[in-house]
């Protein structure tokens, strides 16, 4: 999977991606560090990314644009905020996750469950 990490997210959740095989990038490696969410947002559609974040901003533009990507991978409160953490949330959820995150959906680790809402967000088929 392909994945572009939101400041909101340590980059070490980044390299934890990358090594558990995925291709996965941080805003800072890319040169968007100071970026606006809607850059970020338009980046990751462009180059076929799922959002890693905690900034709910970007549930709200899913909502406000009615797009179906890019999807996001959200970590809301409930979510640990320890970067080791939230990869071993990641490493033993993604293999499940993998085709919600490809088929456009916004994904939240919520405690001991996982939400799931697919894409466009006022699409109710």
């Amino acid at each position: 999977m392909r994945f572009l990490i939101d400041n909101a997210v340590s980059p070490l959740v980044a390299r934890g991606l990358r090594e558990l095989g995925h291709d996965a990038v941080h805003v800072r490696d890319v040169g968007l560090r100071d970026a606006s969410d809607e850059t970020v947002f338009a980046r990751a559609a462009e180059e076929n990314r799922a959002i890693v974040s905690s900034d709910t901003d970007f549930g709200t533009l899913l909502a406000l644009s009615n797009a179906r990507k890019p999807s996001v991978l959200l970590f809301r409160h409930a979510a640990p905020r320890n970067p080791r953490l939230q990869v071993g949330v990641l490493k033993a959820n993604l293999p499940q996750l993998t085709e919600d995150l490809e088929t456009e959906s916004i994904v939240a680790p919520d405690g001991a469950r996982i939400r799931v809402r697919r894409l466009p967000v006022g699409d109710r088929d």
